[in-house]
């Protein structure tokens, strides 16, 4: 009996002094979630809505877009939508998935319907656990939907998918790019 005590104590400490040599690494510290009782002085993401991306903005869009997929070798789907977040170009890649037809869409709709990146909205949900707003209609929590600005108005929205939400991200804003080049 006694023996047996002491070879669980021995163990026992053995498992201590290993697991001080070992220490886990340190975990990322959690994003500072947001004061939702401040008032801000200004509403944040009104940019107001200027008149209707034309087809010709839309079309240097899908353009810009597809430049960068060809150079990466991504099969993307990307669709332009106006200030009212209706489709005005689209673009599909051969080979890319079917289902990322709807889902380019529905990124550019976000951004057009509430004016800010569909980055934020997967923020929202992923890093503040914010998973009511995806009750939201017309909600998206994926990035690569982003708002077409020009001269301080909001005249639509790209939308693009296919890859990873970050490869979607990087497509899109080859597209805003593109807008922005004259």
């Amino acid at each position: 009996m006694y023996f047996r005590s002491l070879t669980v104590a021995a163990l026992g400490l053995a498992l201590l002094a290993g697991g001080a040599q070992a220490q886990p690494a340190k975990a990322p510290a959690a994003p500072a979630i947001p004061d939702l009782d401040a008032v801000p002085p200004q509403m944040p993401f009104n940019v107001p809505y200027g008149p209707p991306v034309t087809l010709e903005q839309a079309k240097r869009v899908i353009a810009g877009a597809e430049a960068e997929m060809k150079k990466r070798g991504w099969p993307e789907m990307c669709a332009v939508v106006d200030s009212g977040a209706n489709l005005v170009a689209f673009e599909r890649e051969d080979g890319g998935q079917l289902a990322s037809i709807a889902i380019a869409e529905h990124k550019a709709r976000f951004a057009a319907l509430f004016r800010r990146e569909s980055l934020l909205a997967e923020n929202a949900v992923q890093k503040f656990h914010w998973n009511y707003f995806m009750t939201l209609d017309g909600a998206i929590a994926s990035r690569g939907g982003i708002p077409l600005v020009e001269k301080g108005k909001l005249i639509g929205a790209v939308g693009c998918s296919g890859g990873t939400g970050s490869q979607d991200e990087v497509i899109a804003k080859a597209g805003v790019a593109a807008l922005n080049k004259k």
